[in-house]
């Protein structure tokens, strides 16, 4: 469940940030664009997050 959130949110805002930009360019906005750019952020995200260590909630320093 924590991938598909991930991957639907970062659909979502890459989509809303694909549109905004298009639009302060004054370029037609692609939905297509957005969502390759969406996967492969999220793509990235679960491999930033498949690399950084896991810290035990109750280790305190």
């Amino acid at each position: 469940m924590h991938y598909v959130m991930t991957l639907i949110w970062t659909l979502i805002l890459v989509s809303m940030l694909n549109y905004v930009v298009s639009a302060v360019i004054n370029v037609p906005f692609v939905l297509s664009n957005g969502l390759i750019m969406g996967v492969v952020a999220a793509i990235f995200i679960f491999v930033i997050d498949a690399i950084l260590p896991k810290v035990p909630k109750n280790a305190h320093h």
